[in-house]
């Protein structure tokens, strides 16, 4: 069964709330069993300034949804958490990203896997390596743990 690896963010109103509502939610996709869960991280936002920090975390998911329709379900987690796009890099109450889906490399206009820009972000790389450290980054060729060393963010 493919193995799906998602992150979690938060920075407004209840985040813990949010991000275990989404694991909640996550746990009940179709098709779909949590296998893995990170410690949860509060990280300095990246973005806007004026921001709150966030409550980061990841999660590992073996599923058979496609990596299009696992993204549908994430956005309906998002919007029952209230998520509103507004702006990019901007507040949010649940931010849901597709990190890898197994060793897939898709790009499409709403949707690339692996994340564009999550070997630069600390706060991706580390919940992410608490869970999957030795996944191999299907582009970049490097561990999870070898890119969290070479992040270049704090």
């Amino acid at each position: 069964m493919p193995t799906a690896h998602v992150a979690l963010g938060s920075n407004l109103g209840p985040r813990q709330q949010h991000l275990d509502r989404a694991v909640f939610s996550m746990r009940h996709l179709p098709h779909t069993k949590l296998i893995a869960q990170s410690e949860t991280y509060e990280t300095e936002p990246v973005g806007p300034p004026g921001q709150d920090p966030y409550l980061n975390a990841a999660v590992a998911l073996h599923t058979t949804l496609t990596p299009r329709d696992l993204l549908t379900h994430l956005r309906h987690v998002e919007q029952a958490a209230g998520r509103i796009r507004r702006q990019r890099w901007g507040p949010r109450t649940l931010d849901l990203d597709i990190l890898l889906y197994d060793h897939l490399i898709i790009d499409e206009p709403h949707l690339t896997v692996p994340h564009p820009r999550m070997h630069q972000r600390d706060f991706v790389l580390r919940p992410l390596c608490d869970i999957a450290p030795d996944v191999t980054h299907p582009i970049l060729k490097k561990t999870i743990r070898q890119l969290l060393t070479e992040c270049p963010s704090p």
